[in-house]
């Protein structure tokens, strides 16, 4: 059984934020530890329990897309990473808290604008299709079906909301008057074309990425920066390739599987509403949850 850490407790660093999944702490003004903890969420609702080994399992797969996305692979963009060991700007005896579970990164000013691609019709994206052969404002062709992949990828950006509230869909116009045509028009183009590339790595391996969603920051001289996690299954839709098929939701190796258990979940009498506290997740939805992930990654890197 894997280390199990809902919440770490470094005290020889500044804590800066509690995320959903990572603890952010200052490392001087210029760099910042990310600890991936065991944390899951739904519905923007953090679980009370935790699932072994999934910062573990998180931390490898986005080292693993970082390496074949930046410099050591396509180089379609600035990364984060710094190549420092994390372990090193630690306190000896919370070097247990980080192993394996962190990132050493550059301190960027983050843009307030969640780069989200689609590449297939899924889950919201399928109930607004339905109700105008639209998705968030980009106009689709009639006769797509649920699951049904898209002509091309399509950019649907999200406005990061505060912790505990939802992201809003936005428009591409939106995210101009945000932050400026050409920082807007350059994030649509990179994510696209980082989407695509590991689309197709993904595929090679059995795993159709349906969608997924990036973050990026500007560095102290303005360089636009792949930051945060990339492409793991908390901001990834991911589906077996044997398995796919139109019209139905594909068994996923992302944490759909917990959404699904959620929405039968009852707190009480009634249906849980979405807001906290989350139900108590059973033994058997741990176990499961933690295993999709493990063969999302197993998958990859094999």
């Amino acid at each position: 059984m894997p280390n199990v850490l809902h919440t770490s407790a470094l005290t020889s660093l500044p804590l800066l934020a509690r995320g959903k999944v990572r603890d952010n702490y200052a490392v001087g003004d210029d760099r910042i530890l990310m600890v991936a903890s065991d944390r899951i969420s739904a519905f923007d609702v953090i679980m009370g329990q935790p699932i072994p080994g999934k910062g573990t399992l998180l931390t490898r797969m986005a080292l693993w897309w970082f390496d074949q996305l930046g410099p050591k692979g396509l180089n379609l963009c600035p990364i984060h990473l710094t190549g420092e060991a994390p372990e090193s700007v630690v306190a000896p005896a919370e070097v247990a808290q980080v192993t394996d579970r962190s990132m050493l990164v550059k301190r960027l000013k983050p843009i307030p604008v969640e780069a989200v691609v689609r590449g297939y019709l899924a889950g919201s994206g399928w109930k607004e299709y339905q109700q105008g052969q639209a998705v968030c404002g980009v106009a689709l062709p009639p006769g797509l079906r649920n699951a049904s992949q898209l002509p091309e990828p399509i950019y649907t950006p999200a406005a990061k909301a505060a912790m505990g509230e939802h992201d809003e869909n936005i428009s591409f116009e939106r995210t101009v008057e945000m932050i400026g045509l050409d920082l807007a028009t350059r994030i649509r183009d990179i994510s696209i074309a980082i989407y695509k590339a590991a689309a197709e790595i993904a595929r090679k391996k059995g795993i159709i990425i349906a969608d997924t969603k990036f973050e990026f920051g500007l560095d102290v001289d303005g360089t636009l920066t792949l930051m945060d996690e990339v492409l793991t299954p908390d901001s990834s839709r991911y589906w077996p390739a044997e398995s796919y098929a139109e019209g139905a939701n594909p068994p996923s190796f992302d944490k759909q599987f917990l959404r699904d258990w959620l929405e039968q979940a009852r707190v009480g009498d009634k249906l849980w509403d979405k807001t906290p506290p989350a139900p108590h997740l059973p033994r058997e939805v741990i176990e499961k949850t933690a295993a999709k992930y493990q063969e999302a990654l197993t998958r990859l890197t094999a």
